[in-house]
This record gives C-alpha cells, sequence and structure tokens, in this order.
C-alpha cells in the first residue's frame, strides 16, 4: 500500500512474547536476595559487639583523635595483642624498668637541679630543661602548662630581743626606751665544704605567704605550737593575746601553728627546729654537726609556706578554678596568715629562749607532751614566759606579694585504651639553691623513671593505658601547680584518670616508707617484692623484705593531696627516709644540699634509683594489667579499722554515750560491713576474669567471645575506676568545702597527717558545737554511710 497524507499515523504491530534468557529464573532470584540478606546479617553481627564497647576517645586533646585502634572497625580489642603487652612482652618491660636506673644518671639529674636557686615561679629554665630531656628520653607530646599565680617572695626581715633601758612599768616605754640585746642572724652559715651554702644568688629565710608586719612585744614558748599545746596555755591562764609565740618546728604543719596564734590573739610567730626532733643523732650525744659530722647544723633554718592548706590548697585567691589570666580573683583574707612570721635556727632561738628562764611556768609542768626539748644542755629550762616586762621582740617582716607565672611540665605518652590514664608526678620547685632530698631526689628519679619507659618505647612497647608524667611547679608554696592543673582538667581527670602516684622526697634516708589510699596497698607490694633492696644484710633481699609493711593514710602536705582529696583518684606517695639513728635531714635548708646528699644522704644513690625502680613497676603494674591492678577487699577492710580508730576517738572524748553518735556508728559499721562482703565478692569475679583472660584461649572463629570478654573487663575496669570517686561529697566538708573526699582529708589541726572519716571524727571533736552545727555534721557522716550503701551494689559491674 502507498504511503500518502491519508494514511494513519499508527498501526497496530504484534509482538511476539521474548523467549527467557535463563532457566529457572525465579530460583535465582530467589538465591541473590538470600545470599544479600545474609551478608547484611553477617555485617550487622560484626559491627553490633563493636558499639557495644566503650568510646575511648578523650576528646580533650590528650588522647589520639581517631580512637585506640586509628579506626573503629579494624579490631574490637585495645590493640591485636590483647591481653597480651603490645610489642614487647610484660616481662621485658619489667626487666627493662628494673635494670636502665642508673646511679651515675640519678647523681647527674641531682646535680643540675640542686645547682642554683628554683622558687615557685622562678624556675623556668629549669622547666625548659626538664621538656626537652623528657623529649630526648622518647616523650615527644611533652609541653608547658602556665598559670598565673599570687605568691610572695621575701624583701627583708628582722628579729631582735629588745632590753628596757628605762622604767620597768609596762605603759612607760616606747620603742626609744628599748636597746638591742641580741640581734638575730636569720641567715645560715657559709660552709667551705658546701658550694651552694655560698652562692651569691641564696634564697632568704622566709615563710611563704607570711603576712607582712612590724611588730614589738613580749613573747610566749608555746612548745610545737599544735591546737593542744595553746589549749593547754589557755587553761594555765597563760596570757597569750597581744603576744608574740615561739614555736617548736613539728607535729604539724607550720601554718597551722600560725592560724592558731593568730585565732587567740597572738602578734606574730617565731618557729625554730629543736635538736629534740633529730634522735639520737645531737651534739649533745657526741655527733659533730654537719659538715663535719651527721648531727644538726646549729645555724640551719627551715623555710616553708604557712598557707592553711586545712582550708584549701593552690593559688588562695582562685580556689576549686584554675588560676589563668584574666580569672577572677578572690582576697586571699582567711585562707593565709594576718599576722607575721618568720623562721629562725636553733642558735637564734638560744638567747630567747634563755631570757625566759625562771619566767612563767615550766614545761616540767604540764603533760608528757611539753617534755623532751633537746636544748636543756645549753643552760634552755623551756619556762612559758611571757617575757619579763624588760624583754619584748621586735619582729619585721617584709614580702612582696605579686600574681607571677608557673610552670607545670606535662609528658604523655599515649596508650591504646585513652580513657583510662595512669599519672606520675614530682615537684621540681625548692625554697633553696639545693634541694637534693626535697624535691629534686624525687627529680632524679622520675626522670630514670620515663628514661626507663622511654627505652622500653624505643623497643617497640605501646602502653595498653595513656601515661602522663608531671613535672610541678609551686608546691612548696602551697601545692600550687598540681591543684591548678588538676581544677583545670577536673572533667577529664574524673572520667579518665585511674591512679595518680607521687614521689616528693625520693631519698632522706634509708628506710622505706609509702602512703597510699587502700586500692593501691596491692600495687605498692607487688612492686617491692621485686626490687632488690640497697640495705642487704642477706643477698637477695627485697625492698619489701626490709620493709614493715606499713602504708599510711593519705593527709596532705604534697601533691597527691589535690588528686586523692579533691578528685577523687587513687593516689600513693613513697620515699626512702631518715629513721632515729641515721643523718640528721636539713628539712627545707640550705643544708639539703647535693654535698649532704653525696657524704650523708644517698652517698651510692642507690636508693635515688631504688625509689624509680619501685615507682615504675607501680606504674607498669596498673598501665599494662588488663584488669587494673586494684583490690577493693582491702579498702573495705581499711574502712572498718578507720571506724574502729573513730569509736575509739569517741570514747576517749566522752561523746560515745550520746544517741546521736551511737546511732551514727550503728548505719555506718552496718554499711561498712555490707560494702565488704560486696567488695570480696568483685574481688573474687575480677581475679576469675583475669584467670580467663592470661589462661583462656578462645579459637578465633569464635571472635564474639572475645568482645564478651572485652566488655566484661571494661565493666570492671570501671568499677575499680570510678570507685574512690563514690566516695566525694559534692559540698565538701563542713567548714572547708574544697575538699570533697568523706573518708581521707588531712586532720584540721595537723595539715599533714591524714584524718579518716573527718566529718564524723571532727564532729566528735566538736562535742561543745551548737545544736545546728552538730546536726550539720551529723549529715554529713550520714551522707558517708550513704555513700557506702549505694557502692555496695557493686554486682551491678556484671
Amino acid at each position: 500500500m502507498s504511503l500518502n497524507e491519508q494514511t494513519p499515523l499508527l498501526t497496530t504491530v504484534h509482538v511476539v512474547p521474548r523467549q527467557p534468557r535463563y532457566r529457572h529464573s525465579t530460583l535465582r532470584r530467589f538465591c541473590t536476595i538470600a545470599l544479600a540478606t545474609t551478608l547484611i546479617v553477617v555485617v550487622v553481627l560484626f559491627l553490633v559487639p563493636i558499639n557495644w564497647l566503650p568510646h575511648h576517645d578523650l576528646n580533650n586533646g590528650w588522647g589520639n583523635d581517631d580512637g585506640p585502634w586509628g579506626s573503629p572497625f579494624l579490631s574490637p580489642y585495645p590493640h591485636p595483642a590483647w591481653p597480651q603487652s603490645q610489642g614487647i612482652s610484660y616481662k621485658e618491660l619489667q626487666d627493662i624498668l628494673l635494670g636502665t636506673p642508673d646511679e651515675a644518671k640519678a647523681k647527674e639529674w641531682s646535680q643540675y637541679y640542686t645547682s642554683g636557686p628554683h622558687l615557685a615561679g622562678k624556675n623556668l629554665t629549669q622547666a625548659l630543661w626538664t621538656r626537652e630531656r623528657w623529649q630526648e628520653f622518647g616523650v615527644s607530646d611533652a609541653s608547658i602548662v602556665t598559670y598565673d599565680v599570687y605568691i610572695n617572695y621575701p624583701q627583708d626581715h628582722r628579729l631582735a630581743l629588745l632590753e628596757s633601758t628605762g622604767d620597768d612599768d609596762e605603759n612607760a616605754p616606747t620603742r626609744t626606751d628599748y636597746a638591742v640585746k641580741y640581734e638575730c642572724r636569720m641567715e645560715e652559715d657559709i660552709l667551705d665544704e658546701d658550694s651552694t651554702t655560698g652562692l651569691e644568688t641564696r634564697v632568704p629565710t622566709f615563710h611563704g605567704y607570711s603576712a607582712n608586719g612590724n611588730v614589738t612585744a613580749h613573747y610566749v614558748y608555746v612548745n610545737f605550737g599544735t591546737y593542744w599545746d595553746y589549749e593547754d596555755l589557755v587553761k594555765a591562764n597563760v596570757t597569750l593575746e597581744g603576744n608574740i609565740a615561739i614555736a617548736k618546728y613539728g607535729r604539724g604543719f607550720r601554718g597551722l601553728k600560725v592560724k592558731r596564734a593568730q585565732q587567740l590573739g597572738m602578734v606574730g610567730v617565731i618557729i625554730y627546729s629543736d635538736p629534740q626532733e633529730d634522735g639520737e643523732i645531737t651534739e649533745h650525744n657526741g655527733y659533730k654537726a654537719y659538715p663535719e659530722g651527721p648531727a644538726r647544723n646549729p645555724s640551719s633554718v627551715q623555710r616553708g609556706s604557712v598557707s592553711f592548706i586545712d582550708l584549701a590548697p593552690g593559688d588562695p585567691t582562685t580556689p576549686g578554678y584554675p588560676s589563668k589570666p584574666g580569672v577572677p580573683r578572690q582576697d586571699p583574707g582567711g585562707k593565709i596568715p594576718s599576722i607575721p612570721s618568720v623562721p629562725i635556727s636553733y642558735q637564734d632561738a638560744l638567747p630567747l629562749l634563755q631570757s625566759l628562764n625562771g619566767h612563767g611556768p615550766s614545761a616540767r609542768d604540764f603533760n608528757k607532751y611539753w617534755q623532751g626539748g633537746g636544748l636543756g644542755h645549753k643552760n634552755i629550762s623551756y619556762n612559758i614566759g611571757p617575757s619579763p616586762s624588760s624583754l619584748k621582740l621586735n619582729l619585721v617582716n617584709k614580702q612582696d606579694y605579686i600574681t607571677t607565672p608557673m610552670w607545670d611540665v606535662i609528658g604523655i605518652v599515649n596508650g591504646t585504651v585513652s580513657d583510662e590514664v595512669v599519672i606520675l608526678g614530682n615537684h621540681r620547685d625548692a625554697w633553696i639553691a639545693g634541694g637534693a632530698a626535697d624535691p629534686n631526689s624525687g627529680s632524679a628519679a622520675l626522670n630514670e623513671v620515663i628514661r626507663s619507659f622511654g627505652l622500653a618505647l624505643e623497643k617497640g612497647w605501646k602502653p595498653l593505658r595513656t601515661i602522663v608524667f608531671a613535672s610541678w611547679d609551686g608546691e612548696e608554696a602551697g601545692l600550687i601547680g598540681s591543684t591548678e592543673w588538676v581544677e583545670e582538667y577536673l572533667p577529664w581527670l574524673s572520667s579518665a584518670a585511674v591512679a595518680y602516684l607521687n614521689v616528693d622526697v625520693a631519698c632522706s634516708g634509708p628506710k622505706y616508707g609509702a602512703a597510699a589510699s587502700p586500692l593501691l596497698h596491692k600495687a605498692i607490694y607487688n612492686a617491692t617484692g621485686f626490687v632488690q633492696s640497697p640495705n642487704q644484710t642477706i643477698p637477695g633481699q627485697t625492698v619489701r623484705d626490709l620493709w614493715d609493711g606499713r602504708i599510711k593514710t593519705m593527709g596532705s602536705g604534697s601533691d597527691f593531696t589535690a588528686f586523692q582529696d579533691f578528685a577523687g583518684i587513687p593516689s600513693m606517695d613513697q620515699s626512702f627516709q631518715r629513721a632515729a639513728n641515721d643523718p640528721v635531714y636539713h628539712y627545707h635548708s640550705n643544708f639539703d644540699s647535693f654535698h649532704w646528699m653525696e657524704k650523708f644522704g644517698d652517698s651510692h644513690w642507690q636508693h635515688h634509683t631504688t625509689a624509680a625502680k619501685i615507682w615504675a613497676l607501680v606504674a607498669a603494674s596498673l598501665v599494662e594489667s588488663p584488669i587494673i591492678f586494684f583490690n577493693a577487699t582491702d579498702y573495705a577492710k581499711s574502712l572498718a579499722s578507720y571506724v574502729e580508730a573513730a569509736r575509739t576517738k569517741a570514747r576517749e572524748s566522752g561523746t560515745s554515750n550520746s544517741m546521736m553518735y551511737h546511732t551514727a556508728f550503728h548505719k555506718l559499721e552496718s554499711a561498712v560491713e555490707r560494702w565488704h562482703k560486696a567488695t570480696v565478692h568483685f574481688d573474687q569475679q575480677a581475679s576469675l576474669l583475669q584467670e580467663q583472660v592470661e589462661h583462656g584461649s578462645i579459637p578465633w572463629w569464635k571472635w564474639w567471645q572475645k568482645v564478651r570478654l572485652y566488655i566484661e573487663v571494661k565493666k570492671v575496669n570501671n568499677g575499680y575506676k570510678y570507685l574512690e570517686r563514690q566516695f566525694l561529697h559534692g559540698d565538701g566538708l563542713d567548714g572547708r568545702s574544697w575538699y570533697k573526699h568523706v573518708v581521707f582529708a588531712p586532720a584540721r589541726w595537723t595539715g599533714y597527717a591524714g584524718a579518716t572519716f573527718p566529718g564524723l571524727v571532727e564532729a566528735i571533736e566538736d562535742k561543745n558545737s551548737t545544736a545546728i552545727e552538730v546536726s550539720h555534721k551529723a549529715q554529713l557522716y550520714s551522707d558517708e554511710e550513704e555513700t557506702l550503701i549505694e557502692f555496695a551494689e557493686m554486682e551491678q559491674y556484671y
């Protein structure tokens, strides 16, 4: 048919159905869908267990930005070798930590740190040098953290015994009526044998945070100036108000001697070092004084802070928050003294004490705590005074208060589990040019610890948990560098910190001692059992073999305070110390020098390296053990002993018959008993899990069992990690709210010594307080009891 314009455009085309390309196409489609679904299910089953695992990112600049494995999907475990150590075996790590610390190196570090003055806020050169050494040792992530701190530096001082040249009438004499009977030197001897004692840049004798003032008044001998010494004087009707106190160092923190004097209306405080505290090693017993012999040099003076650390450490103008530039500053009044104080030698104290002979009651008339003065052979009868009307003291104290930078050195070795962190710290600043024991024996030991870990890193080791090393500034003035750092990083520390391991004085003698949270007792006993003692009487004896095993409770006086008492991070401190028959350690004196250390303190530097080895092994056990190397039952046992000690105090104070105290003790003892049962169960389960981790063999195709095992390990570790934090009370202790821990705090009137269950103990001590005060304190220790009960349900971690 021909086409034209009439032809239709559409037409019907008949299409034959196409033949199927494949036979059984329906079956093929079903198989495709089934296989794809199976693949999706397998992928989901693999990813879901990984998502169950805790996230490890710190998100604070301290950890790995990409998580513990670089990517969260590469492995469900911290590292491929888990639970074994990564890179090298744990035994190889131990061998490195035991074999690396070197006496010659410790001596080298000590010589550097003690070669010149390094007061708080005046040691930037040492901070830079420390950072450089750590980087050389292999800690590449080392930096300096700066805080702007309110602090004082000495300008001038004077202490003179004035004698009236006119009328003895109390109201008659003026300053011009007195002549100088004795002018205190207030300076330590320059020794030819000890070069640091003669440095032109040596630090004058002074007290940190002491008040400016110029006062002239009669004076009173107040024994050690403890709270109870002052109470004895009040009961004996000795006039304190308006007078100057002369006190011995010892039996408590020096700042509290000043605080109590201030509360009682006294106008100044003088503190000296009495040979009473030197044990058998005194000139009176036939020993020559330093530098010829081991006895105290008569001119030695103990410098130190007199801040009120019973209320809070750190910068007194920024309590509870870090001292960064531009932050609001509070008035430090009430946190530091308002009356002047000065330290002197016993050489300078002699004329002052001799002038009290025959005036007022004698120390012999008081209780046993007033006996034993070490200057009786120097014609001192330890009369109380007040001084006769013809004698007064003129005390002058001029300090320059400024806000100045301080520098913490922080080194970080990232672990594969970055939300579990172990921190090691020592302070670098000293009151003097030396500081061979305090703090730089600890500084030398820390350098050897870091050098040892650096060698392990060089051999391929990668730590399981993150390690932070810290060289603090400003400890001597008031635990400043560590406190400000903890306050700044508190959220991160609260979520990540496992433990803080402190060494202040690594060596001032040969006797080993330690203080720690009960959680760390196990790690300390374990480490000291591996380290050979430098004091062996039989070959092969370890530090543990020659140590009595007593671990003290945590108080204050060093950089663990903010970690333990404020942030709730289990902490320890260790030291080799002098015993009664060892050479006298000249604490905070120019004679705490490199020369003294080499001649009398640690002549072979073996106690330095031994301290480093113990420190490193404790750290390694906490860093590398798949399950954190804690023991909760030790804590429960300690709590029971603390409750019994508080009950004994209540009996002694006559308050044990009170219904309120009876009820409080009953609840607390019941809670501790329940908690003990829970901790025993928890530790048993942790031990079984540890055994399974170490000896269980899981085939690779049962990967989900290994994932489940790691989840169980993480739950147990969280239980251990957060245990100490359970004892934090948000409102703090009554009257000193910075201290948050309801089990541990520095005792109110000793400072250094630790108080246990401080809320309860302070309520007992204040038995004469008003009903409102007692009621408030009762609520505080009720909170302690509730904390124990709540955490008794430790099975929640399974």
